[in-house]
């Protein structure tokens, strides 16, 4: 759901009705602004009114009087949370929500406007409120407009109780204390709104259902009492009332629970708070989850979120150990001295696991991540028996086909061996049949596979005819199209389209992959080419990808020869990640058509780190600095000002003129050149602050172009060539 805070103003337009609805009757012009010319006239208007105003109050819409435990303090105070009501109830039905937070068989009930969730277990709790699938626009409200705001991430806390005073009910509530290893039936007697923490008792009768122990009243008492009677709010789930009393409370709670669970961080506080803490973290987090929740996402990207955020949780955990004892110490030693240094490395990798965690959550910079790891594609090597195989795919063999087949490609003569030949229907079926040297030859059709097509040995798959006559349409959602990790893949004369995908149409993760003479019709992105991988695409056709035509990753090797890129997002993106063991990669352009892309044809990904982080990280062990600026800024920029080259340093073929470039191919090579230097003067002034030292290579043998000759760029949105800081 990539909705803009601009477009959800058009979903949250009623506002202003609500308003006028939650007014004083002398506001809504029912007082001494109406005319009363006849007395009798207006006793029967009045009459008819009252009437009308029954009627709705009747079936809990308008009419409905505000519930007089709401302790919201002054009149301001109670029309927000009369406009939370509404906006949370009758919006969601009427955006076609499919009721998130209303049922249509609620209409008759005169007070709640949310479902009733059942009890499912042996235990006879009470059922509670149905609050935990609310679409992505009422979270995003509820935190902007009643929540947060424009608080700093110090001022969450104070911000959250704040809220909470205004909305929750402060006593006379029952609720299911909910842990990992058991649920209990308590009784909110009073909330702490500053700690967050409601006032308990046990619930009489008492009840009470264990996950594999018996927890006698006794115990739980003591439990309690341990507690000081006191239970996090977010543990807590209401008991479901038909008057509408709770409402306000369940969605209160839900909006606390699913704000700690899902994008509270336990850093947040600690990070620069000269930005507006709901824009820099909690929309980009909330559309995350939303983006996971529907698909949107790749389960290899979501399970390397999961992965780096337990670790950055991990690694600030042992930070803030280190930074505690060297706050309650004044001596110099050399433990001490050993212990800044070695808090100085655990900042640095926390901060470079969270630019690849904003990475992630934002979703303008989110195709632009790479994440390690990949489809465990395991190669069965060569076939048991030691031979080889050629696999034909036809959807029907007639004779005239396999006359043909026998002559241009199955004949003896031309192979020097007797060949051994298996008939498929499909492609998939094809490609799980194959071994280390074998051959598919695709017969002219229109062919439909539901799964991916996994590459993992080194074969041959080629379409007999020409790309547009030979086509494999995906079908189905999945991450994946075609991915390939043989040491030596070759595929020729196919036309690959994709549907509903959520990565890219081909993924090269290891080895060389040959693609040569064939039409690639995207949906997500278009080729990608991951670290240590190699690609050779030739003569092809690549267009329509939501994101890049061809991504290339640090440390692989791409050629693309006589190429189209055309109608993407981007049209060639490289990426350059903050892992600085990653060699640049290696890249030749010769005679490629980049043209009418959304941006640019050529992109360059690099971070934007200040060379000072470290110098600050060590200050603010020692206590000196305790605000250190983020990098989390997003910037585009064209033509860069890049330092003066050699001359003569590239010269793909020793005979190439510089006039015959095309234009952005100079622009391309000194761009990056620039890149790389100064990458490597940030990595030189950070080891050096550490105390390491190391040689410095030749920068020319990290040259990224290989060879740039020939390419024509024409009507790219952007340009020919701009570079994306992060």
């Amino acid at each position: 759901m990539e909705t803009e805070t601009g477009s959800g103003a058009q979903l949250w337009g009623e506002d202003e009705a609500v308003e006028a609805l939650a007014a004083p009757p002398e506001e809504r012009g029912e007082g001494e602004g109406r005319p009363e010319e006849d007395l009798e006239t207006a006793m029967e208007v009045e009459e008819e009114e009252k009437k009308e105003e029954g009627e709705k109050g009747g079936n809990g819409e308008e009419g409905e009087t505000p519930q007089p435990a709401l302790d919201l303090g002054d009149s301001e105070h109670q029309e927000d949370a009369d406009v939370l009501r509404l906006d949370t109830g009758d919006e969601s039905a009427d955006s076609g929500g499919g009721g998130s937070c209303s049922s249509d068989g609620d209409g008759d009930k005169p007070g709640t406007a949310l479902q009733r969730l059942g009890s499912e277990g042996d235990v006879p709790f009470p059922d509670t409120f149905q609050t935990n699938n609310l679409l992505f626009y009422e979270r995003f409200k509820a935190y902007q407009d009643y929540m947060l705001a424009d608080c700093k991430a110090s001022e969450v806390k104070e911000f959250t109780a704040e809220y909470l005073e205004k909305v929750l009910e402060p006593f006379g509530w029952q609720a299911i204390w909910r842990t990992d290893v058991f649920e209990v039936l308590v009784e909110v007697v009073d909330v702490e709104y500053s700690t967050l923490k409601a006032v308990v008792r046990l619930s009489d009768p008492f009840l009470c259902e264990p996950q594999g122990a018996t927890f006698t009243l006794g115990f739980m008492q003591e439990l309690l009492a341990l507690k000081g009677n006191q239970l996090l709010l977010q543990e807590l789930w209401v008991a479901f009332d038909e008057s509408g009393e709770f409402d306000q409370t369940a969605l209160a709670i839900e909006h606390v629970r699913f704000f700690y669970k899902h994008v509270w961080r336990s850093w947040d506080e600690e990070d620069d708070d000269d930005f507006d803490y709901f824009v820099r973290c909690v929309e980009p987090r909330l559309r995350l989850y939303y983006d996971i929740l529907e698909n949107r996402v790749s389960s290899a990207l979501v399970a390397d979120y999961h992965n780096l955020l337990s670790q950055c949780e991990e690694l600030y955990r042992k930070f803030l150990n280190i930074r505690n004892s060297l706050s309650g110490s004044d001596s110099d030693s050399e433990a001490e001295n050993v212990s800044v240094v070695e808090g100085v490395k655990l900042y640095d990798r926390i901060e470079h696991l969270k630019q690849k965690l904003k990475l992630i959550e934002n979703p303008l910079l989110r195709y632009v991540f790479g994440y390690q790891k990949h489809a465990r594609l395991q190669a069965k090597g060569i076939r048991p028996a030691g031979t080889t195989i050629t696999h034909v795919v036809s959807a029907t063999v007639t004779s005239n086909i396999l006359a043909c087949l026998l002559r241009d490609k199955l004949s003896p003569a031309s192979c020097n061996e007797e060949i051994e030949i298996q008939f498929h229907s499909d492609p998939l079926s094809a490609m799980n049949a194959c071994y280390e040297g074998d051959r598919i030859i695709i017969c002219p059709g229109h062919y439909s596979v539901e799964g991916a097509l996994y590459v993992a040995d080194s074969i041959e798959l080629e379409g007999y005819g020409f790309p547009d006559d030979v086509v494999i349409e995906k079908r189905g959602k999945g991450d994946a199209f075609v991915e390939c990790a043989g040491a030596d893949v070759k595929i020729s004369n196919l036309k690959l389209i994709q549907h509903d995908a959520i990565e890219g149409i081909l993924s090269v993760h290891q080895g060389k992959t040959k693609l040569e003479n064939c039409v690639l019709q995207c949906e997500t992105t278009g080729v990608a080419v991951r670290k240590s991988a190699e690609l050779f695409m030739k003569n092809s056709d690549l267009y329509g990808a939501k994101g890049a035509g061809v991504e290339i990753y640090p440390g692989s090797t791409c050629t693309l020869m006589g190429n189209g890129i055309h109608h993407c997002k981007e049209g060639i993106l490289i990426k350059d990640f903050l892992d600085e063991h990653y060699e640049v990669p290696k890249i030749t352009l010769v005679s490629n058509v980049i043209h009418n892309n959304e941006g640019y044809g050529v992109v360059l990904v690099k971070p934007a780190i200040s060379c000072d982080a470290t110098e600050a990280t060590l200050a603010s062990l020692e206590g000196k600095i305790t605000d250190i600026p983020s990098s989390g800024e997003v910037l585009c920029t064209v033509g860069e000002e890049v330092p003066e080259r050699a001359s003569g340093e590239l010269d793909p073929y020793g005979r190439m003129d510089a006039a015959k470039h095309t234009e952005g191919n100079s622009e391309i090579t000194n761009e990056l050149s620039a890149a790389s230097l100064k990458k490597k003067q940030l990595r030189k002034k950070r080891l050096s602050i550490l105390g390491i030292t190391e040689a410095d290579n030749d920068l020319m043998s990290q040259e990224m172009f290989v060879s740039i000759a020939g390419n024509q760029f024409r009507r790219n949105g952007k340009g020919s060539f701009g570079t994306f800081l992060y």
